[in-house]
């Protein structure tokens, strides 16, 4: 089975609360959609919690093929091992998914623009206002992505 996943992770303040959000899709039709809290973090703590949650889901459901949409450019080139992860907070995280992808005949991550992420961004933006926050989105992780990756 191929799923495309979209995933986004956003935080208030950086760090702050953070939340991730996760859509599954087989072909047009959703299968699984996730939000949760995943306490204080950085923005790009949260889209690589997102990135592994989504991951895990996958394999879950026995996906052999997925096609992984992301609005965090510097986390699509880090697992593209285009960028460098030098953040020790990151290097974990990063291990991990790698070992995730291993569990799928087919693994891509592509950067897309937030426009094209707005359902996940939308699951982000719920667990924060929830949360009490305001859920704006020029107060996602401020400072730690390239502009380019904000869509």
């Amino acid at each position: 089975m191929k799923l495309e996943i979209f995933t986004d992770g956003g935080c208030l303040g950086n760090p702050g609360p953070a939340a991730i959000g996760v859509v599954i899709k087989n072909g047009a039709k959703t299968v699984k959609t996730m939000a949760m809290s995943i306490g204080q973090g950085t923005n790009n703590i949260a889209e690589y919690t997102g990135l592994i949650v989504a991951l895990q889901e996958a394999l879950i459901l026995k996906a052999d093929e997925v096609s992984i949409k992301t609005d965090s450019e510097l986390m699509c080139r880090q697992v593209c091992g285009m960028y460098a992860v030098r953040h020790e907070n990151i290097k974990p995280l990063f291990v991990q998914v790698k070992h995730l992808v291993t569990g799928f005949k087919s693994f891509q991550i592509t950067h897309v623009p937030r426009e094209q992420n707005k359902e996940a961004d939308a699951l982000v933006r719920q667990v924060l206002k929830k949360a009490g926050q305001d859920g704006r989105s020029d107060a996602y992780g401020v400072g730690e992505e390239s502009p380019s990756s904000k869509g």
